[in-house]
């Protein structure tokens, strides 16, 4: 069905903003972001990709997240960018998979499920996840659908 991204964004923003009031990050969300999808799915996988954008910038005063879409050869690749902690791509191999993690509990919070269920919901839609990052630079995370 046709499904607004970017409200879905915004809603879920929303949520992280309630659970931690006290934070100020800058939040840039491109209006008009309109797929065919499932809703439900789009729903789950933009909250994860968001709210690991909100907790891997907790620590930086100036924190960024972004959510947007380019083109490449001619299709829309959408991205959720922060300036967060980011981490060493030499283990990026690791982030698809069920249960791992690249930083610890004690750091950040977490499972180390979601980015896996984020990438089963782009292959249900026919497209693909892929992460670029750089320690103390932040994080883009592209997915096609």
């Amino acid at each position: 069905e046709r499904v607004d991204l970017s409200a879905i964004a915004h809603a879920a923003i929303a949520e992280l903003q309630e659970t931690d009031p006290a934070r100020n990050v800058a939040i840039e969300i491109a209006p008009g972001l309109i797929v065919q999808a499932d809703t439900q799915l789009m729903r789950i996988a933009l909250a994860n990709l968001l709210g690991n954008a909100w907790k891997f910038t907790a620590k930086n005063p100036d924190a960024q997240i972004k959510f947007g879409v380019t083109e490449f050869q001619g299709k829309p690749e959408h991205y959720v960018r922060d300036n967060g902690v980011g981490f060493d791509m030499a283990r990026a191999h690791k982030l698809f998979a069920p249960f791992q993690r690249l930083h610890s509990m004690t750091e950040f919070e977490g499972t180390g499920i979601g980015l896996a269920t984020v990438s089963r919901i782009f292959e249900r839609h026919g497209g693909k996840v892929w992460i670029e990052s750089a320690v103390g630079q932040g994080t883009t995370v592209r997915f096609t659908l």
